[in-house]
């Protein structure tokens, strides 16, 4: 009986050795009478050579093959003729000497080459996604990914957690983006939400006494979809009773560093630094910083506080302030490019632009620093070490204007000049949160979600002074991407409902919202904490990749749509109907195509 192998698996020491072999027909080459096939799996590919003399019809059979044809062939595996071997594959010593051969499945000629990675248009891709599932690139993403979560699973249970499935069908809370909605067909006019997070159900699992619980969670959120955002995402969710932060800090290190190095062989190393947001904000101006190199920002207020430029002084009465990025080697750039791209950077995180002082041998140049005293010029090069051939930037506004004007421009300025160390991973732990900020209305909302302690000496002050109050939240944050985050719970009733109290919900809203998760405070909650941590987010950092959707099987385009399947789709009268609805205004336009 003949013997069924991978093909990439296949080498030397099966010679003479009768195989079974079933794959893609990756290419065909007809030489001298000979015809050879690559034949492809997802392990590598083997060539297969069809002699007209010894086997006739597996030849004729053979040249009816096009590329992606499925076949299965048999025959008996041989050395290459010497000088022929294939050094660049893994099975490049072999041939198999078909005897057989059956066409599985013929295949219209593809819309792009699958066995390479050449670069195909992303709209393309996704709408021959089972073709670009295909190719080396995608075969190789998703099965580390698969290899990542199985570590997560192996990982947690030899830490003692439990994995449970929590309800995809919820009540619709305040997480911090948009629900996607579900009617309900047997309560017309009443809706079910999909979950953004397990929220809820995990701190009702602590009350339940399941003390650690994990689950690789399905999330959903509507909101606008970027490289590292998807409207369903998978996230590693873990929930942890009787716990400080640092309890929990050394369970994700360990979950996520065991993950990591089965995945993708690559040891993290524990623990991981911790950074206070505050610092944080100071000197990246970001609370997901990007820690793989210097170069941080700096406060000059005190340098230029009595400065003549009215830039600079209106912005400091206002109660501003002014920061600075001091740009080794900058002042060699452009002037067209500084003007231009690392204007509109700043103007793109909210300043009104960015004063651009380079300095050279012969001084400072530019307006502003004409503009400046001798005196203004020497304290601010001593405050920012900026030496001849470097370009200081500099933002006079908001305190966290100018510092997200500037963080931003960092960024920028690592990416144009190199300061990124290549295969460098530098995971850090983000804490001591602001517990609240300000909405787009005006209003307080809370930074993570309203279920987050506050920080013992703040409770003071909480409903009297609530922006300067911290929360015991945290985020795991890497090269500059948030990976996820997590807090300590609040477990008492009081205190919940004093949150709820700065956040204006009226009691009876309180009670329709949440009363079910107070009422199970009241009945013995364990004190408890947790974290949620994106999976898609933490497999596209392990294998170096620009998106998440270049991990994701299926996802959708920054649009928010399927090109494979032409999702979303018209929903019917008769849909409607089962449930209650109607469309306020038909829509307009063609709408996405259906296949």
């Amino acid at each position: 009986m003949s013997e069924r192998r991978y093909l990439g698996t296949i080498g030397a020491e099966a010679v003479g050795a009768e195989l079974e072999l079933v794959g893609w027909v990756h290419h065909r080459r007809d030489h001298g009478g000979l015809t050879f096939l690559d034949l492809r799996d997802h392990t590598g590919l083997l060539q297969v050579v069809f002699n007209p003399t010894a086997a006739p019809e597996a030849h004729r059979a053979a040249q009816r093959c096009r590329l992606e044809y499925v076949v299965r062939v048999q025959g008996r595996l041989g050395r290459r003729p010497a000088g022929s071997e294939n050094r660049q594959l893994a099975t490049g010593e072999v041939e198999l000497a078909a005897t057989g051969v059956t066409i599985l499945s013929a295949a219209e000629p593809a819309p792009f080459a699958i066995g390479d990675e050449r670069p195909v248009d992303e709209g393309v891709r996704l709408q021959y996604r089972y073709l670009d599932l295909r190719r080396p690139r995608m075969q190789r993403n998703l099965r580390a990914r698969h290899r990542f979560v199985q570590g997560l699973r192996r990982s947690a249970d030899a830490m003692g957690f439990i994995e449970i499935e929590t309800p995809t069908l919820v009540p619709s809370t305040p997480e911090g983006a948009r629900d996607f909605v579900v009617p309900s067909r047997l309560r017309p006019g009443f809706v079910w939400a999909l979950p953004q997070s397990p929220q809820l159900y995990k701190q009702l699992c602590m009350v339940g006494g399941l003390d650690r619980y994990f689950q690789i969670a399905r999330c959903w959120r509507d909101e606008d979809l970027r490289a590292d955002r998807q409207f369903e995402f998978t996230q590693l969710d873990v929930e942890m009773a009787f716990v400080e932060e640092t309890d929990v800090f050394a369970a994700l290190e360990r979950l996520i560093g065991d993950a990591w190095a089965e995945a993708f062989a690559i040891p993290l190393g524990a623990p991981w630094p911790r950074l206070t947001w505050q610092a944080a904000m100071e000197r990246y101006g970001s609370d997901k910083p990007d820690t793989r190199f210097g170069n941080e920002l700096m406060t000059v207020t005190e340098a230029l506080a009595g400065t003549e430029v009215r830039l600079f002084r209106s912005a400091l009465a206002a109660g501003g302030a002014i920061r600075a990025l001091r740009v080794p080697g900058g002042a060699q750039l452009p002037r067209a490019e500084l003007e231009g791209a690392w204007q509109q950077v700043a103007r793109d995180a909210g300043a009104a632009g960015v004063v651009l002082l380079p300095r050279l041998a012969d001084g400072w140049q530019g307006p502003i620093a004409r503009a400046m005293g001798a005196d203004e010029l020497a304290r601010l090069a001593e405050r920012t070490a900026t030496e001849a051939g470097d370009l200081l930037c500099l933002v006079a506004a908001d305190e966290r204007v100018a510092g997200a004007a500037l963080g931003a421009l960092r960024l920028h300025a690592a990416r144009r000049l190199g300061w990124i160390p290549p295969g460098r991973l530098d995971f850090l732990w983000i804490t001591d949160f602001p517990m609240f900020e300000r909405g787009a209305d005006g209003g307080l909302q809370p930074l993570h979600h309203p279920f987050t302690q506050v920080h013992p000496d703040d409770w003071p002050r909480l409903e009297s002074d609530p922006l300067s109050a911290r929360s015991r939240a945290y985020d795991i944050v890497c090269n500059g991407v948030e990976i996820g985050s997590g807090s300590l719970r609040i477990t008492r009733p009081e205190q919940q409902a004093a949150i709820f109290r700065v956040l204006g919900l009226a009691e009876d809203e309180v009670e329709a919202k949440f009363g079910f998760l107070l009422g199970a405070f009241r009945h013995g909650a364990p004190p408890h904490g947790g974290f949620a941590a994106g999976i898609d987010r933490l497999v596209m950092l392990g294998l170096g990749e620009p998106s998440i959707r270049e991990v994701i099987a299926f996802p959708k385009t920054q649009t928010g749509q399927d090109p494979l399947t032409g999702a979303p789709t018209r929903v019917t009268p008769g849909q409607l109907r089962d449930v209650g609805l109607r469309l306020a205004e038909p829509p307009t336009g063609p709408g996405p195509a259906t296949r």
